[in-house]
């Protein structure tokens, strides 16, 4: 949960609700008490937000319910505040349930007539607050990165607020000021306090004397809302002076030591820009804040979506969610000459692409009408965007530098400047990146173009003293490789032999053993800054290995390593190695990142499973490759063209602790890469076993592409900067009938289009790579989408695959065969011939265009000659499920009712429409069932008409159409006119009812549908409509749809012909259905014996129990596995803890997970669901949500497909599941996938899963480990179901089966982390009953809160007794079970009694237990009495037609068989009670539960009236049950509920 601080203009602090609007009257004059406003402001006033509670003589302020409501917590001051006189506040309280916390200010309104908002933010009327380190007036933020954050104040922190006599408000935090936030106040203020969010509660401090003195003595100028580091020197008083001093010393010592690598760079301006014309550099020495004149900000003429902020340093463009361009900004005066214009990248937003544009333009902005985007200006515009220059919006420099704008992050900076000699330069994190253009006007404005991802910058003065040093220090890092480099070592100072550790390390790592060891001394309590480099540079060829001495397992990641151009004796080591983002490559987990980017996914062994006494190495070969080693084995090239004169870099990150450098290293020699035909496999080939072909890449590829991995894997890099030249190609020709296989194994979501592959019989040494393969006009064959390509030209459109349609995992595989046909394959599944003709005398090599969205292939081990069982490979995946659907039963039809143009033919199966362009209706024979799929292929199109197949659901019965209707007649020419009875379709990507548009853009367009296409249509259990293209769902179409529905289609324009692909269920002989959960499964487990060993009987699936299951080594990156690999603990964070167990989920094998450990912290739980992709290689998102191809999770109540909810409310929320729950999956013999809970089946959650598919597991949120545990044996595994009913009979007490009335076995009880039950139970015990009155554990209690009667699966009614009797079971109550007498239980309690509750009170509870009854009897339900006949009895049973006399005629019993009505405040009492673990007070009520003997009462309507409603399933004439008779009632349970 978050609390957002919102309110207009605010800063929202976190993802959780704003408060509320509203607020003060527009002014208030003087009120009661306001003293003229000279009060002490020592105390708060009376009037407080709602949720507020006083104390301690109104000096202390709590708000209530703080675990439910984060705001409603407005304190105000008594009185006014006194000039001088600081009010100040300590943080007492503080919860972690929310985001945001206390917020203070000052106001104007008189709080006696103040109507209180819901926060400080809402407060109009002349109200300044500071929230955050935001400063906000009547509710608009006025001032940003001001102070102290106030969110991160902690309890016993002071915080208070001035009103000074010169009318400042200033804000105090620990005693210490923070300078002036506003200027301007009245006279007449009231201190304000907001306990907001994380604060819960505060107590006014005595005042304390503040900035000001009672009289006012003169004070340096200040801007009024200036931001805090421009005031930074005003508010130190007089010792501003030295400060600037030491702060200009700083800045010559930086251009010292800049000169003294190159001189040359003191043309970029590091001090203040110029102060104008006739000023000089001592005047901006004395006067070191600007005017408002002189600082460059952002003008007030801006795009149309830009607002600005902070003194017009701040632009930010609103709705960046919908709107992603009209975000020009630009400076407030033209650039003067060197003078830096900088700014820092605030905010990003992850939804466009494209990003911030910057550069320089002649237009004045008082008379420029501003474009969209400033690429549309086409006069006096330099811009850079991206990595490029673009000159009045055309390029003019494709790539001016190494950084791309694109992928800068929130913190980056970005400026530019006009050389004296009309050059423009941009700088990236203060580095030059060299001359853009040669020639810049005289007279330029700084323009910024807030574009696509970009939301929100501010200008950075820099005459910043922190960001001048960081700067300098970024210059610094950049030249010092380069200086190092161009300046020769004298011949008396040799290199040392040895390499060591540099003395310059990261702020949590050391150097030890003589420079040989690093160390991160605090491992477990930080994971990063523990930065090493060598201390001198690799030659050549040398390997740089350390080994992992000491590891912790408390985070995730671990050691790091590469090399980085940078001198350790001048580089400022950053936090972690990978945020470097220049002259650095680092091998993390197992790709390698340049510039803190990933240029290689997958690239060898992952380093986050590397273990103590394990090695690392690196090495840069003559020819620029950069090599990476683990333990001695070589991984391949991983990087080219790396400079000479690199330094080792090993971060060592997370659970790496300790490392020590390994001499003496003998390193296998690395391979050459593999020439052309060569027949050996390369040792270092991951697959070289596995695969046995040669088939590799070619070495010669495009501009963009890299081959890594052996030749084995191809991808592009600078992928979000680039989408083309990237054409890689076979390293030999195809033989005929050999399948050339790759799998994608990384997309990029920026672009259009994606992989096209094909055949070329162009060598790839006379191939001359183009953009895009298709631009190759001769010998060349390619799919591309849909489309088969030969020679550039489209030869045939909708081929039976669409390679733009396929994600991360896809296999594609290319085949000629020896007639001369081109074949491709998708997942193993061969979509037929593409084209054929290719020459049978030419060679044909495969190639490949990473093009668009597909960034990286490797060669699969499939590659090589087809066999049969790879050509009728069955292996589904989201886009290859089976044709036919996986359903036993018998093939769908379509009814004899349909259109007029319209032909069955083979028996139903298939539908042509003969003529014209509709009356194409057709019908299933049959309603639709629950999630019963409808599916048909498009066979035959005719591309003279525009359109598209339509289908949908009708409640039109086909056979209602009356006589005629077989030929036609009686049907619309088209779907939408079918409007009779109610109908749902989809036409194109428009969905309707009866004709009337009801939601637009859904799911893929039907118009696109080609030959070989599948569309099915599904309605679900929730009432839902579903579309399914090609097997993947589009999700819900329509909502509320009805129970008798027919699948209905339009075969209209194109469409000419389809042929059914699905069947319908068969219906199971009972005998051979899997039983379903009995009535038993719950509490009470009434249903006979004879039944439960039928139903045993009958149970013929036995599950298939494997000998050792575990979880798969490839897991999220949180996950620490242990147990031989059974159990999964998530050792960081709420989520990246998705685990898949190794062996695949085969038909009735059962895969089981306990929940071992909750951590109450997070919100949400576990996630379970089955993947059909190949786990082995999956990159895992943060949580199993993100899956958005062939996955099937069950997440809290709901079922989801692909990220897309498609059931609700399907078994107990997951959510709620205490530690101890054991949770299965199991797929019965058609493919449904089950959810078991303790053993119990919840019924098939997805129909039709494909396989093969793996259970996974995501340990999200609260769920933090949990184990494989094997099925308990059963009568399944050889136990005799007579042993079973045996043990069940000797188990029952008093005709009640308890063997399944506990769920797990207690030490996995689901009570042992219900909160309501322990609140139950501690109130039980305050009623200091025996303890002997209760049946021991684990049967002494169960609980019927809402969560553990789900996760039980409890039926709300039951059965009992002879006759027949329905009861309610007692939901929202505790049940403490009764022990029953042994001699009574023979000879009264049994099954034939009926059950039935009585409302009671607290102080009978006792009375009643003693006596035994509820009757006036004296037997306890303890003492072993005699019965009936013998001397002394409690009771003696009267004749038959005796009636006991009139004075031992006990008083009549009142009954019900719904304890909604038993348990009514008016027969079962309530009292208050405060709980003796949380001091809160609680109200509680107690009822028993009771065996009540058929025919001793008499049923009748209530006689006690009641606030509320009656339970609607018992009939009012029998909802009381009354009795006299003694002996009639036994008691069963305790019954307590508390609220």
């Amino acid at each position: 949960m978050a609390a957002g601080s919102g309110g207009s203009g605010g800063s929202g602090v976190g993802p959780g609700p704003g408060p509320g609007g509203g607020g003060g009257p527009a002014g208030s004059g003087p009120g009661p008490g306001s003293g003229g406003g000279l009060g002490s402001g020592g105390e708060l006033h009376p009037r407080t937000g709602r949720l507020v509670s006083l104390s301690a003589c109104g000096r202390t302020a709590r708000r209530q319910q703080p675990g439910q409501e984060f705001n409603h917590g407005l304190v105000l001051s008594r009185e006014p505040l006194r000039d001088g006189r600081v009010f100040t506040v300590r943080i007492d309280r503080k919860v972690n349930s929310w985001s945001g916390s206390i917020e203070i200010g000052v106001t104007a309104l008189d709080p006696s007539v103040l109507d209180f908002p819901s926060s400080a933010t809402g407060l109009k009327g002349g109200s300044w607050v500071v929230s955050g380190c935001s400063v906000l007036r009547d509710g608009r933020s006025v001032l940003e990165e001001y102070g102290q954050d106030l969110d991160q104040l902690g309890e016993g922190d002071r915080v208070g607020v001035e009103r000074t006599v010169a009318g400042e408000l200033r804000l105090w935090v620990n005693g210490r000021d923070c300078g002036v936030a506003a200027t301007g106040l009245p006279a007449r203020v009231w201190a304000v306090v907001d306990l907001y969010g994380k604060c819960t509660q505060i107590t006014v401090l005595p005042p304390e004397p503040g900035f000001s003195s009672p009289t006012p003595i003169p004070t340096p100028p200040l801007e009024p809302s200036a931001p805090y580091e421009d005031s930074a020197l005003a508010e130190q008083g007089t010792s501003g002076d030295e400060d600037f001093g030491s702060t200009e010393l700083s800045e010559v010592v930086s251009n010292a030591v800049l000169s003294a690598y190159n001189g040359g760079l003191l043309n970029v301006n590091l001090s203040s820009p110029p102060a104008g014309e006739g000023l000089g550099s001592s005047c901006a020495a004395t006067s070191p804040i600007l005017t408002s004149n002189d600082a460059l900000l952002f003008h007030e003429k801006c795009g149309t979506l830009i607002k600005l902020s902070n003194n017009n340093k701040t632009a930010e463009r609103r709705r960046p969610l919908d709107e992603f361009n009209n975000g020009v900004v630009m400076t407030n005066r033209p650039l003067r000459d060197n003078e830096m214009f900088e700014i820092r990248i605030d905010k990003l937003v992850d939804k466009w692409s494209g990003s911030i544009e910057i550069g320089v333009t002649t237009h004045n902005p008082n008379n420029l009408e501003y474009p969209a985007t400033m690429t549309n200006l086409q006069s006096g515009t330099i811009m850079m965007s991206g990595c490029g220059i673009l000159t009045n919006g055309k390029g003019t420099r494709r790539e001016y530098c190494e950084f791309s704008l694109d992928e800068l992050q929130e913190g980056d900076h970005i400026g530019l400047t006009r050389k004296s000699n009309s050059a423009l330069h941009f700088f990236i994190n203060g580095i030059d990146q060299g001359v853009a253009t040669p020639l810049t006007p005289p007279v330029v404005y700084g323009v910024v173009d807030l574009y696509g991802m970009a939301v929100k910058v501010t200008i950075v003065h820099n005459n910043n003293h922190s960001d001048r040093l960081r700067r300098n220090n970024a210059i610094l890092r950049a030249l010092s490789p380069e200086g190092a480099l161009r300046r020769a070592v004298p011949a008396a100072q040799a290199e040392p032999e040895r390499l060591l550790f540099h003395p310059n390390c990261g702020q949590k790592a050391a150097i030890t053993h003589e420079g040989r060891t690093a160390l991160r001394p605090h491992a477990t309590d930080d994971f990063n800054h523990g930065v090493v480099l060598s201390s001198r540079a690799l030659r050549d060829g040398e390997v740089f290995q350390v080994r992992i001495d000491k590891m912790v397992d408390k985070w995730a990641g671990s050691i790091e390593i590469g090399v980085t151009t940078h001198n350790p004796a001048y580089l400022q080591l950053p936090s972690t190695m990978t945020n470097l983002r220049s002259g650095t490559w680092m091998m993390t987990g197992n790709g390698v990142m340049h510039n803190g980017t990933t240029i290689l996914d997958e690239y060898g062994h992952n380093l986050d499973r590397l273990k103590a006494g394990d090695t690392v190495g690196v090495v840069r070969r003559e020819d620029g490759t950069l090599h990476f080693f683990v333990n001695g084995m070589t991984q391949g090239p991983a990087a080219w063209n790396v400079p000479p004169g690199v330094y080792a870099v090993v971060d060592l990150y997370g659970q790496a602790a300790q490392a020590t450098i390994v001499d003496d290293v003998e390193v296998p020699p690395i391979p050459e890469p593999l020439p052309e035909g060569n027949n050996q496999v390369s040792p270092s080939s991951p697959s070289s076993g596995a695969g046995g072909s040669d088939l590799r890449f070619h070495q010669l590829h495009g501009s963009n592409a890299v081959i890594t991995n052996g030749g084995r894997t191809a991808l592009r890099h600078n992928c979000r900067s680039e989408f083309n030249d990237a054409i890689v190609i076979s390293n030999r020709a195809l033989r005929d009938g050999e399948l050339f296989e790759i799998v994608i194994q990384k997309m990029v979501d920026r672009w259009s289009g994606s992989i096209e592959a094909g055949v070329t019989a162009i060598r790839p040494e006379d191939l001359e790579f183009p953009n895009t393969m298709t631009d190759i006009d001769y010998d060349t064959w390619m799919l591309s989408g849909t489309a088969i390509m030969q020679d550039g030209n489209t030869m045939r459109n909708n081929y039976g695959c669409d390679l733009d349609a396929l994600g991360t995992g896809a296999r594609i595989g290319m085949m000629r065969t020896a007639k001369g046909d081109l074949h491709y394959f998708i997942n193993g599944q061969d979509q037929g011939a593409a084209c054929s003709g290719l020459p049978p005398g030419k060679e044909v090599y495969a190639v490949v265009d990473l093009y668009g969205q597909c960034v990286q292939v490797s060669i699969t081990n499939a590659t090589g000659p087809m066999d049969n069982s790879l050509a009728t490979s069955n292996t589904a995946t989201e886009k290859s499920f089976p044709l036919h659907s996986p359903v036993a039963g018998v093939a769908h039809r379509f009814h004899s009712t349909c259109g007029k143009n319209i032909t069955l033919e083979e028996d139903g199966a298939r539908a042509v429409r003969a003529a014209g362009y509709a009356h194409g209706l057709v019908f299933s024979t049959k309603e639709l069932r629950t999630e019963e799929v409808f599916e048909v292929k498009v066979e035959e199109l005719d591309e003279k008409w525009a359109g598209s197949l339509r289908l949908g659901l009708t409640t039109l019965a086909p056979g209602e159409m009356g006589p005629g209707a077989v030929s036609g007649p009686g049907l619309p020419p088209s779907l939408p006119e079918l409007r009779t009875k109610t109908t749902w379709m989809v036409s194109s990507c428009e969905v309707r009812r009866d004709g009337q548009l009801q939601r637009m853009n859904y799911g893929r367009n039907l118009e696109r549908l080609g030959v070989g296409s599948r569309v099915g249509i599904r309605r679900g259990a929730d009432d839902t409509m579903h579309i399914l293209v090609d097997g993947e769902d589009m999700g819900p179409a329509a909502t509320g749809i009805a129970k008798n529905v027919w699948a209905v289609l339009d075969l209209y324009g194109p469409v000419r012909s389809v042929c059914i692909v699905s069947s319908t269920r068969l219906e199971e002989p009972e005998g051979t259905q899997p039983p379903s959960p009995s009535s038993d499964t719950g509490s009470e487990g009434e249903e006979d014996e004879e039944g439960e060993e039928h139903g045993l009987g009958g149970q013929d699936q036995v599950a298939i129990m494997p000998t050792a299951l575990e979880f798969l080594e490839n897991h999220g990156k949180n996950i620490l596995l242990s147990n031989g690999n059974r159990t999964a603990t998530r050792v960081a964070s709420y989520n990246q803890g998705i685990v898949v167990v190794s062996q695949p989920l085969v038909p009735q094998l059962l895969v089981q997970v306990r929940i071992d450990f909750l951590n109450r912290q997070w919100t949400s739980s576990l996630v379970l669901g089955v993947i059909t992709c190949p786990p082995e290689r999956l990159n895992f998102p943060a949580s199993a949500c993100a899956l958005k191809r062939a996955a099937w999770l069950l997440r809290g109540h709901g079922v989801f497909h692909n990220g897309l909810k498609i059931c609700e409310k399907f078994g107990p929320n997951l959510d709620t599941c205490p530690e101890g729950t054991i949770l299965g999956l199991r797929l019965d013999s058609s493919g449904g996938l089950h959810l078991l809970v303790n053993g119990m089946d919840q019924g098939v959650a997805v129909p039709d899963v494909p396989q093969p598919c793996h259970a996974l597991v995501d340990l999200y949120g609260q769920c933090e480990q949990v184990t494989i545990v094997n099925p308990e044996p059963g009568p399944a595994s050889g136990k005799s179901v007579g042993t079973q009913g045996d043990m069940e009979k000797a188990d029952m007490v008093d005709g009640i089966k308890e063997s399944v009335c506990w769920g797990p076995p207690p030490a996995a009880s689901a009570l042992k982390s219900c909160e309501y039950h322990a609140l139950c139970s501690r109130f039980q015990e305050l009623l200091l009953l025996p303890e002997d009155y209760f049946m021991p554990p684990p049967k002494r209690s169960l609980c019927y809160c809402e969560s553990c009667q789900k996760l039980r699966g409890d039926e709300a009614h039951r059965r009992r007794g002879e006759p027949p009797r329905e009861y309610a079971l007692p939901f929202g109550w505790c049940r403490f079970n009764l022990r029953v007498n042994p001699r009574l239980e023979a000879g009264t309690l049994t099954k034939k009694w009926h059950m039935a509750y009585h409302g009671s009170n607290v102080a009978a509870v006792r009375r009643v237990l003693d006596r035994g009854e509820l009757g006036a009897g004296r037997a306890s339900i303890l003492s072993c009495r005699p019965l009936k006949g013998d001397p002394g009895g409690g009771f003696e049973e009267p004749g038959e037609n005796c009636a006991p006399s009139r004075e031992e005629q006990p008083p009549p019993v009142l009954l019900s068989p719904s304890l909604q009505y038993a348990g009514a405040e008016t027969l079962a009492s309530k009292v208050q009670f405060r709980d003796p673990k949380s001091q809160r007070t609680h109200q509680a009520q107690v009822a028993f539960q009771v065996c009540v003997r058929p025919g001793s009462y008499t049923p009748g309507p209530p006689s006690t009236a009641l606030r509320e409603p009656p339970d609607p399933h018992f009939s009012l004439a029998e909802l009381e049950w009354v009795t006299k008779e003694k002996g009639a009632t036994l008691l069963y349970a305790l019954l307590v509920r508390v609220e």
